[in-house]
């Protein structure tokens, strides 16, 4: 599946070079955030939730670069966001 998706973004980062110019990529890559380099989700704000991204499987985040993960998709900084969340343990 990441490899379907990754050659999704490439023919759809080419059609935009294509389209626009070499001039567009890199204007197209700053509204991408870093911290998330297999899917191209915006900077903060808004503030965006994992539904906010739904049909996404857990997903690579980042945290070596400035103003690491803005949405809080990785909040146990494991370096995979919106993991399933584990069931609650009865006590």
């Amino acid at each position: 599946m990441r490899m379907f998706v990754s050659s999704v973004l490439a023919a759809a980062v080419f059609a935009i070079v294509v389209s626009f110019g070499a001039a567009a990529a890199p204007a197209a890559r700053q509204r991408c955030h870093p911290s998330y380099p297999d899917f191209c989700i915006p900077h903060a704000p808004p503030d965006l939730d994992c539904p906010d991204v739904t049909g996404r499987k857990p997903f690579r985040v980042r945290h070596d670069v400035a103003d690491p993960d803005p949405h809080g998709f990785d909040r146990d900084r494991d370096g995979s966001g919106c993991e399933p969340r584990p069931p609650r343990r009865r006590a």
